[in-house]
């Protein structure tokens, strides 16, 4: 099978040093089912292609199947996988193009972080759905399709066409952009996989997805599809996805209706078994892993029956640690949304929204500057509320505002609401005047994607600069992460750290003590009595600004069913300046 990508940026043999293989040479790289090699057909200043090429041996393949699941039928050794472009060339891919997947190029590092024209041939690919849904997947994504049904014999048209299709792709796109789509895609579009779908799989998708796929309008058919339809697994990553485009998980689900060759019969058989072709029989299923996105909590609006959202309840109501079932439950659809007890199970990021509404409202804040807004969501819900007269949403992604102008539907936003609103780009890390005069401010699920060096930078910014009245700080409890079964690592890939609730109250008292600032500490999620929540959350007071009752005023607060006051779960801690955090840690 073959996959080849040219390009015409000047000059084009430079696409050697993004793709970190030499254009004078042929390269080798075994792999389980057999070679892949790469090469460059053409390599000139105008125009440079390379070439990957993979030998698949149908012996090999055959024999790396699992032992327990023997096939003895004459289509194990026959068929498409050694001509037709599947999981094996994305694998193949992954494998090859390890380096140059990252984005990371040390000789050519602005090439490697801009769009280059590009033009990507696969001859042979098998698509299940047509060339019309070969467009429907990349047209999003910017690329020009030309995608052409191959007939099953050029001899006999009146055979009709097969269901491969010859693809080329055309356009401005980031290389590394650009792997990750294929190797995502491919296997989406062929719609089986030669291997196990096992729970890391999910992992691979958000890696490989990053950048695009929270966005993409058919995100919710590409996550079943590459992960064989197991709807387990398709949760876990929507409510991953919904984390990192900011959406709530069920708005990412895609119906099977809207999945061209969707089969009733195979989709409610999802998740019993390999995917069609697969030679390796796996074992672990990962049925029973409940992502970050899900934690069991009560309907009610989180600080409901407290006297101010400082109340030191947990925010997202009770229920089975993080939300996580029983050991070995494999919960079925219509068990996927409830908890312990019927009660129901809701997205931590809408608990973690809801949170910051609250404590905001409870602090009778009327100006407040959101840094990190991403796609706008918290944004949007402050203007859904008059009392916000003020909402100013600042990032420093222009794609993530571009975003939320369309979230917000600015160009038909009443004239009255869009004067309470100013988006604007900026880094949280540089002084901008902009960031001052605001009653508060927010940083949602913001510094873990700062690099540690440069939070001394953002401390500076916000809490010595800027200086509101009060600021919200909300971050991943890293001790949480052992509550999700699929996880490995953390929880996004951008993440520079993930802290413990300790490393936390650390640095909230590293801030007080040098800025003048106390802060009080509340769980949003299931309080774990182990782990703690799965997200912790900071408010800062500026010293000499009054509080309402019960915000950083322990006295204030009505009830603490839950506070161990002097341990790391604590979630009533005042910090006063240059105080250490009153021996918590």
């Amino acid at each position: 099978m073959l996959l080849t990508i040219s390009t015409t940026v000047s000059p084009a043999t430079d696409l050697g040093f993004l793709l970190h293989k030499h254009p004078d040479r042929v390269q080798e790289f075994g792999q389980s089912y057999g070679v892949a090699r790469v090469l460059y057909p053409e390599a000139s200043e105008e125009r440079c292609t390379a070439a990957l090429m993979l030998d698949v041996d149908p012996i090999r393949l055959v024999r790396s199947r699992d032992r327990s699941t023997p096939d003895y039928t004459l289509g194990q050794y026959v068929n498409d996988r050694p001509y037709a472009a599947s999981s094996l060339l994305a694998v193949a891919l992954a494998d090859v193009f390890r380096t140059a997947r990252t984005g990371r190029c040390d000789s050519r590092p602005e090439l490697a972080a801009g769009p280059i024209p590009l033009e990507i041939t696969l001859p042979v690919l098998p698509c299940k759905g047509g060339p019309e849904l070969a467009r429907r997947l990349f047209e999003p994504l910017g690329w020009r399709v030309e995608a052409t049904a191959l007939p099953l014999d050029e001899e006999f048209p009146e055979w009709g066409d097969s269901r491969y299709v010859r693809l080329v792709l055309r356009g401005e796109v980031r290389l590394a952009d650009a792997l990750n789509q294929l190797y995502v895609l491919l296997p989406v579009l062929d719609d089986a996989k030669h291997y196990w779908v096992a729970p890391d799989e999910v992992d691979k998708l958000i890696r490989a997805g990053e950048s695009w796929l929270a966005a993409h309008p058919d995100r919710g058919l590409i996550t079943h599809r590459y992960l064989g339809r197991r709807r387990a697994l398709a949760r876990t990553a929507f409510a991953r996805l919904a984390e990192i485009g900011d959406d709530v998980e069920e708005d990412l689900e895609t119906p099977a209706e809207e999945d061209p060759s969707a089969d009733p019969a195979e989709e409610g058989a999802a998740g019993e078994g390999p995917t069609e072709g697969s030679p390796v029989a796996g074992s672990a299923t990962g049925g029973n892993a409940v992502a970050e996105g899900f934690a069991a909590g009560s309907s009610a609006v989180p600080g409901a029956g407290s006297s101010a959202p400082g109340a030191a309840t947990a925010i997202g109501g009770t229920g089975a640690p993080g939300g996580a079932l029983p050991a070995g439950e494999i919960p079925s659809e219509g068990e996927a949304r409830t908890g312990p007890g019927g009660a129901a199970r809701r997205p931590l990021n809408i608990l973690r929204l809801e949170a910051v509404l609250a404590t905001l409202e409870g602090l009778g804040a009327s100006t407040v500057i959101d840094l990190g807004c991403g796609s706008g969501r918290l944004v949007a819900a402050l203007l859904e509320r008059p009392r916000f007269t003020r909402v100013a949403g600042v990032d420093v992604s222009s794609r993530a505002l571009a975003f939320a102008a369309r979230r917000l539907r600015l160009d038909r936003m009443p004239e009255r609401r869009r004067e309470r609103l100013e988006l604007f780009q900026g880094a949280l890390t540089y002084t901008d005047v902009r960031f001052a005069g605001y009653d508060a401010a927010v940083l949602m699920e913001v510094i873990e994607h700062v690099d540690p060096p440069r939070l001394d930078a953002l401390e500076r910014v916000v809490f010595g600069t800027a200086r509101p009245g009060h600021v919200i700080v909300t971050t991943p409890n890293v001790e949480h992460n052992v509550r999700y079964e699929s996880l490995s690592g953390v929880r996004h890939p951008d993440h520079r750290f993930e802290w413990t609730r300790a490393e936390f109250r650390a640095w909230a008292a590293k801030v007080c003590g040098e800025y003048g600032y106390r802060a009080e500490f509340l769980p949003v999620g299931d309080d774990d009595p182990e782990v703690g929540p799965p997200t912790q959350m900071a408010l800062f007071g500026l010293a000499g600004v009054k509080d309402p009752a019960g915000v950083n005023d322990p006295a204030g607060a009505s009830g603490d069913p839950g506070s161990t006051e002097g341990g790391p779960g604590s979630t009533e801690a005042p910090v006063g300046a240059g105080d250490a955090g009153g021996g918590d840690d």
